[in-house]
């Protein structure tokens, strides 16, 4: 047998996958998709979504619509494609592939879970159910589970739920936050998935913690140093999670570090006033969008952004592409990954 030439590739029928040979033996290819995004993309990268949300002040039904960014870069966002139907007060996470979409309102209370494929651009598919209709809860996720917890159904709940990202299915139980909660945020790490404020039905500073990668109720990580934390865009990279905005039309920016315990620290502020923004994130940035600004001007298309690791203001980005509040947010690039 000749002998076989550094550099030489093979596909392996027994794992379908392609191998390299690298003088010794045959490796896998590590296959990954860096730079996503399409040819008009201003700079290829992260993606950062927003889906649905109650659309402008002139016309302030529930939307369908998905725009998405390059975190990266800074400009306006893009359309991407549309949700099954109108949605708000739902919850929003995502692997490095899939963004999954939970519950809402469309314009009743619905238990619809479904997905889109982030590099691509497209509408939703369906993925599933939650175990019954629930709307203001909230998700975060890692790489392989995706949770959402708290809501009502009317009733304000403890549940939290989570499905398995790569596959399609009904959500199954994880376990129950500490309280009842609803409006509440949520980000993680690659570990710790961490739900802060909420209401129950008060105005809520509590922040909890669960173990993405097992089952189990939550446990107590701290205080947000505001009582009114309900309605906050939350995101996170893998060592700092963040909560922005929120009642009563807030542009605080607090900030924990997720594998510790302890109470929030102020990290800065958005750009402007703002409850209902929703939040995204890739390992530098952190990106809020939406929201709802102190009356008269209201429903709001304002995208700010922090850089993670320091502290400061938010900084302009862009706009998304039409005024919207109460919608989520999710990237293919955020702290759980």
């Amino acid at each position: 047998m000749s002998e076989i030439p550094r550099g030489a590739i093979r596909f392996n029928t027994d794992s379908n996958k392609p191998e390299l040979w690298d003088g010794s033996q045959w490796a896998e290819f590590q296959l990954s998709t860096p730079n996503l995004g399409r040819s008009v993309d201003t700079e290829p990268g992260a993606r950062g979504l927003w889906g649905g949300g109650s659309g402008p002040n002139a016309s302030p039904a529930d939307i369908d619509i998905i725009d998405y960014i390059t975190i990266a870069s800074t400009g306006d966002a893009i359309d991407f494609g549309d949700l099954l139907s109108t949605t708000s007060n739902f919850g929003a996470c995502a692997s490095s592939t899939r963004g999954i979409f939970f519950g809402g309102l469309n314009p009743t209370v619905t238990d619809v879970i479904q997905y889109v494929t982030i590099a691509s651009t497209g509408d939703a598919q369906d993925f599933g159910d939650l175990s019954a209709a629930r709307e203001y809860g909230t998700s975060c996720s890692n790489a392989t589970r995706g949770l959402y917890g708290g809501g009502r159904t009317p009733t304000i709940q403890t549940k939290i739920e989570y499905v398995t990202i790569a596959s399609t299915g009904n959500a199954q139980d994880f376990g129950d936050l500490i309280t009842t909660k609803q409006a509440l945020s949520a980000c993680a790490s690659p570990t710790r998935g961490v739900f802060g404020g909420g209401t129950t039905p008060g105005g809520t500073n509590i922040i909890e913690f669960v173990t993405i990668s097992t089952l189990g109720n939550a446990q107590d990580f701290g205080d947000l140093p505001r009582i009114t934390g309900n309605e906050c865009g939350a995101c996170s990279n893998p060592v700092r999670g963040l909560f922005a905005g929120g009642f009563s039309t807030n542009n605080t920016i607090d900030y924990i570090t997720i594998a510790t315990t302890g109470n929030a620290t102020n990290f800065g502020d958005l750009t402007k006033l703002r409850y209902g923004p929703s939040g995204c994130s890739s390992p530098t940035r952190g990106v809020f969008g939406g929201g709802t600004e102190p009356s008269p001007v209201g429903r709001t298309n304002v995208i700010d952004y922090v850089t993670i690791a320091s502290t400061g203001d938010a900084v302009d980005f862009g706009d998304l592409t039409q005024d919207r509040t109460l919608s989520e947010a999710c990237s293919n690039a955020h702290g759980g990954l």
